[in-house]
């Protein structure tokens, strides 16, 4: 088996390389690798991953400490006959520990640091569906020959590596990583649902390839909840699945309208007369307009419940929420002569009301 080669010259940078020269190199070769743009080229993969391996201990500054001092040694247990490197899954992170030449054990962990993340920061977050600017995230270090790893939603498979990540050669086998994204949808689209076509760009924002994509936004989705295309994410390594595609729902306004959960939220505004003498008003939902009895003396801010005129479960297609209309009272203004007389009228004839009914 050939000589590993050095990390430095992998990627090469100096010695002294500061971390944002490190992170450079890597996207430079990362880009000119990537099987997703040398489909079929087994040399072009096998420096993808020499390269990824490189970056992954470079960029890391308690495992370039380790190589700076052990050399390729710190990772395969021959440091001084005694060192040894291994790597395990925590929820959201993981855990990092090492045996030194003098016996004494170390151990840290990280929290979000595996290669799917390091890449996004790298490319800038964005996605495409297929080829060019896609991604993909290796694992760390680990010290059996072959198995499984999860690693935040992610399933990374190897095979004949050795003792170390990509040093024994033999067949790599990765599931494609997940990809989240952002979707704005109206109100309406969210309260009833249908079929929605988006344009997919890359980390530059670039739409170039006019790849499209029909998502199905089901009826009664609310903000911030995810839709999961699956097979739409990162495309697999060698045989490997594809990932998810996961859209973030942005639900718009809309005017006069409030949504809470299932229950929607309006106002209706009432002439004087029809608060004090009761009658009926015309109320928007959403979908149509409904006619309310309005009860004499009925005062503003008071609440009328239309049941089942909110929004649909998406558990349950037959469970609406309700909608709640404040009653707000129309005060007349810029009022005549004889309507102001009128009104005194009225309110004189009101407070002898009062003292009669004392």
């Amino acid at each position: 088996m050939a000589a590993k080669r050095d990390y430095y010259d992998v990627l090469g940078i100096s010695r002294s390389a500061d971390k944002s020269t490190i992170k450079r190199a890597y996207r430079k070769l990362a880009k000119k690798y990537h099987p997703d743009t040398n489909a079929g080229n087994a040399q072009a993969e096998e420096k993808f991953k020499e390269a990824t391996e490189a970056y992954n201990v470079l960029s890391n500054p308690e495992k370039k400490k380790l190589y700076d001092q052990f050399g390729h040694a710190a990772f395969d247990g021959s440091a001084g006959g005694s060192g040894a490197y291994g790597y395990g899954n925590g929820p959201g992170g993981g855990t990092y520990s090492y045996t030194g030449p003098n016996g004494s054990f170390h151990e840290y962990h990280f929290e979000g640091g595996d290669m799917d993340d390091i890449l996004k920061n790298i490319f800038g977050g964005g996605f495409s569906e297929g080829s060019g600017s896609g991604f993909h995230g290796f694992g760390g270090f680990g010290n059996s020959g072959s198995g499984r790893t999860r690693t935040s939603g992610r399933s990374y498979e190897s095979s004949g590596f050795g003792n170390h990540g990509f040093g024994g050669g033999g067949n790599f086998r990765q599931d494609g990583s997940d990809v989240t994204a952002e979707i704005d949808v109206t109100f309406d689209e969210a309260a009833f649902g249908g079929d929605k076509v988006i344009r997919l760009s890359d980390a530059q924002g670039s739409n170039a390839a006019g790849k499209s994509l029909k998502v199905h936004i089901p009826a009664g989705i609310s903000d911030g909840k995810s839709i999961r295309l699956r097979g739409k994410g990162m495309p697999g390594l060698s045989g490997g699945k594809a990932g998810d595609l996961l859209l973030k729902v942005r639900v718009g306004k809309r005017p006069g309208f409030e949504r809470k959960d299932m229950d929607v939220y309006s106002t209706v505004m009432i002439p004087f007369t029809t608060a004090v003498l009761g009658g009926e008003a015309v109320v928007q939902t959403l979908t149509g307009r409904v006619v309310c009895k309005i009860n004499p003396g009925t005062q503003s801010g008071t609440k009328i419940r239309l049941k089942g005129k909110g929004i649909v479960s998406m558990k349950d297609a037959g469970r609406y929420g309700d909608q709640y209309v404040t009653v707000q009272i129309d005060v007349p203004k810029n009022l005549s002569n004889e309507a102001k007389r009128k009104l005194k009228e009225f309110e004189a004839a009101c407070k002898n009301g009062s003292r009669g009914a004392a």
